[in-house]
């Protein structure tokens, strides 16, 4: 075969099957995590110290809610927002990639930006399975959590699995936003989210007007779904749509921004 063939083949060359996704990339993605000890700390400690300080209140286990009591609900929030914060972290770590040039090297390999996020997004559930596991231990341990056996599980997996949508939205944040704004932009954003999804405070509590602009904020949806197996409720289409909407958005926003990101270096 002449060179212009070899050349002309080449060009000609297929894409690899499913973006260039391959098992081992995430693996060592896992790896790179497992190595970065302070965010994996601030990922485990920061949910229990919250879940310690306002979610064992003694008043909380004599009072029922659902399937369970009102400390069982308290778990689940915090855990729902020990493991979106860890995710929404990992995300974000990319923002540290792009300063150290690895952008570049993505730009020359066959490796999709849509696989990428992927491949980001399933790393960062090895974070948030650390969150929602410490959170869990100690609801178990101090024994004032009421629920049956089985939504523990459960709600564990509910929350483990959701939480996918704030890694979305991290990957989007770390490469739309510079590297010294990312962390600020999260904080805020979380926060804001979290007690829009009534993590912090009761959605019952809301004002009528407040309730409103709640069912549209990303973490409504994910919040009353991961919730529903313990209140033992109808679970309702506006909960599925507000967080299939949102994972869209985030997804979306993150291949866009990786692929800017990517073409300009």
């Amino acid at each position: 075969m002449t060179a212009p063939s070899v050349l002309a083949a080449a060009l000609e060359r297929q894409p690899p099957p499913a973006g260039g996704f391959n098992p081992a990339i995430v693996r060592l993605e896992v790896r790179r995590l497992l190595r970065n000890r302070r965010t994996m700390m601030l990922a485990l400690v920061l949910p229990v110290l919250f879940f310690w300080g306002f979610g064992l209140n003694n008043s909380y286990v004599h009072q029922r809610a659902g399937h369970g009591n009102v400390s069982a609900v308290e778990m689940i929030s915090i855990a729902l927002y020990g493991a979106v914060s860890a995710t929404a972290a990992c995300g974000a770590m990319v923002s540290i990639e792009r300063v150290a040039g690895w952008s570049r090297q993505l730009r020359v390999t066959p490796l999709s930006p849509a696989a990428y996020v992927v491949i980001k997004m399933l790393t960062s559930l090895v974070l948030a399975a650390g969150a929602v596991a410490a959170v869990y231990l100690v609801g178990a341990v101090t024994n004032k959590v009421s629920m049956p056996a089985g939504l523990w599980v459960i709600t564990g997996l509910c929350v483990w699995t959701g939480s996918l949508l704030f890694a979305a939205f991290g990957l989007f944040a770390g490469y739309l936003l510079p590297t010294e704004n990312v962390a600020q932009v999260l904080t805020l954003v979380l926060v804001l989210c979290s007690f829009a999804g009534g993590l912090f405070i009761p959605f019952s509590q809301f004002s009528p007007d407040l309730q409103t602009f709640a069912r549209f904020t990303p973490l409504y949806g994910l919040s009353q779904l991961v919730h529903d197996p313990l209140a033992g409720g109808t679970v309702q289409w506006t909960w599925i749509l507000n967080l299939a909407v949102w994972l869209a958005i985030f997804v979306t926003g993150a291949v866009w921004s990786l692929r800017r990101d990517t073409a300009r270096v």
